[in-house]
Formats: structure tokens, sequence, C-alpha cells
């Protein structure tokens, strides 16, 4: 009993902890002033109102949010016939673009940034959106790969061999059988994708420069001329899309399971 009630303080403890910036980030984006004040002076929506009718801002956003979700179809499409072919086949070619998709994420983001910031400099091809696309799909296809590959170890071989039974061809399993069955576990990967391309800004900067300001980058302009509460609105809208995300990946499937949890 004690040890139960330990371990529930110490996770409330940590709760709060985590969530104590993110408290302190939202109050001050609803100041009435442009001082970092919290708790907030007369909260009120002034910075949202400034930030929306902000064409740079709103640019930003809208830019953003098209790579992530490009990012995220792109890296699908790039993770899913991997994952298929290491299910079905298991073979080193398959086997190897596995292992090559897994390493791209462990990689640290300012040497994937340089790789490729070298790789489309060399095309002659800088300072263009769908740099920043192909590059965080690259990046990021291990997630989807990783989820995918999990749903398709998920799979009870008693369905496919039923489906055999009946005279179902491979493209009619696939259709019938394992794309309902996959389904929470792709879209848990293209959420993590998309999460993860509208929050990142190494490899956004290094591959297009200034000359594509998603999100991240204007932020980090804005810094450079002081502090504005709009940078919080900012801030807010992308803690209000990973929940959005979380809640959506919940919401399809058991959370754990997705993320591994053996049963």
């Amino acid at each position: 009993m004690i040890a139960r009630t330990a371990r529930r303080a110490f996770l409330a403890i940590l709760g709060a902890f985590l969530a104590a910036p993110l408290v302190v980030v939202t109050g001050v984006s609803l100041n009435d002033t442009a001082r970092m004040s919290f708790p907030p002076h007369n909260p009120s929506l002034l910075w949202y109102r400034t930030f929306f009718s902000d064409p740079g801002w709103t640019s930003a956003l809208t830019l953003s949010m098209v790579i992530a979700a490009a990012a995220s179809l792109l890296s699908l499409s790039m993770a899913f016939p991997i994952a298929y072919a290491v299910w079905k086949h298991n073979s080193t070619t398959a086997r190897c673009l596995e292992r090559i998709g897994q390493l791209s994420f462990l990689l640290p983001g300012i040497v994937l940034a340089i790789v490729f910031l070298v790789f489309w400099s060399g095309l002659g091809h800088g300072g263009r959106i769908e740099n920043t696309i192909f590059s965080h799909a690259i990046v990021f296809v291990s997630l989807p790969l990783t989820m995918i590959g999990l749903g398709f170890r998920s799979i009870d071989p008693a369905l496919l061999e039923a489906a055999r039974t009946m005279g179902a061809r491979d493209d009619q399993i696939l259709q019938t059988v394992l794309r309902p069955l996959l389904s929470p576990y792709i879209v848990a990967g293209a959420v993590f994708v998309f999460i993860l391309s509208l929050n990142e800004y190494v490899i956004a900067c290094l591959v297009a420069g200034f000359e594509v300001e998603t999100l991240p980058i204007k932020v980090f302009n804005s810094l450079r001329m002081g502090f504005q509460p709009a940078l919080c609105v900012g801030a807010v809208l992308f803690m209000l899309v990973s929940v959005i995300g979380f809640v959506l990946v919940a919401w399809l499937g058991d959370l754990p399971r997705l993320l591994g949890r053996r049963t």
C-alpha cells in the first residue's frame, strides 16, 4: 500500500514537472501586454488574434502543415512496401532497406541536415519546399516502418490460412484482411511523422534555408528580434496538434499495444 502510494505520488510530481512549462507558455500567450508575465495579466485572446491576422505567421503555419502532411504520406508510401516485403518474404534486400530506414532516425539531426544540404546543393536544387518534404519523409520513415512492422507481426496466421482456404488471392487478403487490421498502425505512424515534421527545425532550415519559412523557422527568426507573445501562440498550437494526434492514435486503438506492448 505504501509503495503504491509512493509510486503514484512520484508519477504525479513527475507529471506536474513536465506539464509546468506547457502551462506557463499557455498562460503567457493569454497576456494582454507584450511582457512575459505569468500568471497572465488581464487574460485575453489578443495575441491569438494578432497571430492569425499576421500573414507571416499564418503563411508559416500553413506551410508547416502542408510539409508535415506531405512528408507523412510520402513516408507511408515508402514504409508500407518495405514492411510488407519483410513480413511476407523476409528477403535480404527487404531487411537491408528496413535497417537503413531505421538508421536514419538514429543519426544526429545536424548530421542528417548536412547530408541533405550537400545532396540538394549538388543537384542544384536549393531553397525548395520539396527538399524539406523528401528529407523529412526519409528521416522519419522509421516511425511508420516500425509501427506497420508491429502490425504485421500482430496478425494471427490463422486468419490468413482461413482466407486462403476460402480461395482468396494475395491482393484480396491484403485488402480485406490485412488493411483493416493494419489501419491503426498506419494511422499511428502517419501521425507521429506529421508531429515530428511539424516541429522539426534543423533539417528544414539547412535544406531549404529561409526561403521556405516553416513555423519553427519563423519562431526562431522572431526570437532574434526579441520576445513576442505571438511566439507562445505558435508553441500552444504545436502542443494542441500533438495532443490531438495522440488522442487520435489512442482512439483508433490500444495505444500501449500500438507502441509495441506484448499481450
